[in-house]
């Protein structure tokens, strides 16, 4: 069990029998009113939904205790995501709906990591930027620089993003996985 007062952002806790991390939470003293309450800002790990939610000081909440495991992304079939175990080879299947927009950066035999809540995957970790391939865009021409303005690309994986002009077809690009933007050339 852990106090509300020991709050702090990415921790894990069970509340009405589902996990949810923590993003925020803020401790307030009602004025003449009693005891204090803490405001939190909590997202589901298995649905993803954010929701507000008081408590009061000092209440006891269980921890949700989180698994986490590296996993290898073999390849999608539908709006189903395989992956792989890589330490004892299992495979499993994640849905679009769990992927989200993480799903437009996989690329096949990609290293993650993977938060499994009673042995069931609940959120896929990305690392923070992926190298792409430029497999479209508008051709650049000479004179173009970094200042210059962007244009959409579209990259091996299928994921569209924006640009500098002097950025071709061919060109390995690192894209920001957190915000689906660009952030250099390789």
């Amino acid at each position: 069990m852990i106090s509300t007062n020991d709050f702090h952002p990415g921790l894990t806790i069970e509340v009405e029998g589902q996990a949810f991390v923590v993003l925020d939470s803020n401790h307030h003293k009602l004025v003449g009113r009693g005891g204090a309450i803490v405001r939190t800002k909590l997202k589901n790990l298995e649905s993803g939904v954010i929701i507000d939610r008081t408590f009061n000081a000092g209440e006891k909440v269980a921890k949700a205790h989180v698994e986490e495991k590296e996993v290898q992304y073999l390849y999608n079939s539908g709006d189903e995501y395989f992956f792989m175990d890589v330490e004892t080879f299992e495979q499993f299947p994640l849905t679009r709906e769990q992927m989200g927009d993480k799903a437009q950066f996989l690329k096949d035999n990609m290293n993650l990591k993977i938060s499994l809540y009673r042995d069931k995957p609940v959120s896929v970790d990305l690392p923070t930027t992926v190298e792409l391939v430029v497999t479209e865009t508008d051709p650049g021409f000479k004179g173009d620089t970094v200042s210059g303005g962007s244009k959409p690309a579209t990259l091996e994986t299928g994921a569209v993003v924006k640009v500098p002009l002097f950025i071709n077809v061919g060109d390995v690009i690192k894209v920001d996985t957190r915000t689906g933007t660009y952030t250099g050339r390789v």
